[in-house]
């Protein structure tokens, strides 16, 4: 058996599949997304189902596909911005996977996300409103949840890799200094 999976939680747009891609990388383990997951099995992108079967059948799709993903070791996990609002959901990902919390203010996501018309809870009149709404009803959530917890603001998306690898290594949750040697590894000291 592997390393114990990690997942990333967060608001949409607060980089969970980018960092997530780069971890991968640099660890040399595999990556799902699980908004990618669920649209390749409900066969269409998920504001159009949002719009033709509702939140509510998403989020039964999003918990079945997240039971799967966290069982897998060695992967990094971005989840869905939503992913934590079922309590069984919050429940599979602290048992299964060491939890990385990358937490955006609403307004860098908005900075983020202000063209972007793919994500359905953002097709409103006053996103930046609903920016703030989300992160209200969902910061406790993502805080509870969290093992770690990893403040985006402005650094670069390598800084930010380097920020969450060194807070896994320091609660040895990975060993830099044990994976493959295709990924740049820091020299150990002496």
């Amino acid at each position: 058996m592997g390393a114990r999976s990690i997942s990333l939680i967060g608001l949409p747009g607060g980089g969970k599949s980018t960092i997530g891609r780069q971890l991968a990388k640099r660890l040399a383990w595999s990556f799902a997304d699980t908004d990618a997951v669920i649209e390749r099995r409900i066969g269409c992108s998920i504001r159009a189902f949002f719009e033709s079967d509702g939140e509510d059948r998403f989020r039964s799709i999003e918990a079945d596909v997240l039971k799967e993903l966290v069982q897998r070791p060695e992967t990094i996990l971005a989840t869905g911005g939503g992913a934590i609002l079922r309590e069984k959901n919050r429940r599979a990902l602290t048992d299964h996977t060491h939890v990385v919390y990358l937490r955006s203010t609403p307004e860098e996501i908005f900075r983020r996300l202000r063209n972007d018309s793919m994500r359905p809870l953002l097709q409103v009149r006053d996103p930046q409103a609903r920016l703030r709404e989300l992160h209200a009803e969902r910061d406790p959530l993502y805080l509870e949840t969290a093992e770690f917890v990893i403040d985006t603001g402005r650094p670069s998306v390598a800084g930010l890799v380097n920020m969450v690898l060194m807070q896994l290594e320091l609660a040895g949750a990975v060993d830099l200094y044990v994976v493959p040697s295709s990924v740049e590894v820091p020299v150990k000291p002496r």
